[in-house]
């Protein structure tokens, strides 16, 4: 049976009503990790070829917010946190190498953050994860990829700032 949005979306809000801590968040996720099962819903909502940031809903009472996001071809993103709230990163097809990061400096008005690089994997299809606010974290896309992501509060209205990788390997070729 597919999974529609409504659903979802009741679903997300439901976990996340019962609990807005951590263990609302985890729920969330997997119920991120089962919708990314349901082929007929990711065809539905996260199309080849769809926009890198398109907003399929948002809550009105609790502000989390449902994204689908396709990308074409190869992207790196820089060493980023989503401010003062949490992201869920869910993969629908294709591969995210993801980098969790050590934050050496917050940023300042005048000063990107710094950061130092802990560990690489893999997001294959199926994998969601979530990431809690302050924490760092950067993906990194070589070919086509689709996701799903849900995010605290919708962050086109968010003001964030940038960090710095202290790490020579690392060269970002886009935001």
């Amino acid at each position: 049976m597919t999974t529609t949005l409504e659903q979802f979306a009741a679903a997300c809000r439901q976990a996340l009503k019962a609990d807005s801590g951590t263990p609302g968040r985890e729920k969330v996720c997997a119920l991120v990790r089962d919708v990314l099962h349901d082929n007929a819903f990711v065809e539905a909502h996260i199309r080849p070829g769809g926009s890198e940031r398109e907003v399929l809903y948002e809550d009105p009472e609790l502000g989390f917010t449902i994204l689908a996001h396709s990308y074409e071809g190869a992207k790196i993103s820089s060493p980023h946190d989503h401010g003062p709230t949490w992201a869920i990163y869910g993969q629908a097809s294709g591969e995210t190498i993801m980098t969790d990061w050590e934050c050496l400096a917050r940023p300042s008005e005048s000063a990107p953050g710094k950061a130092r690089r802990i560990r690489d994997y893999t997001l294959t299809p199926g994998m969601a994860f979530l990431y809690e606010p302050g924490v760092l974290h950067s993906p990194r896309r070589e070919g086509s990829t689709r996701l799903l992501r849900i995010e605290g509060m919708n962050l086109d209205r968010v003001k964030r700032r940038s960090y710095v990788a202290m790490d020579s390997a690392f060269s970002p070729a886009a935001e």
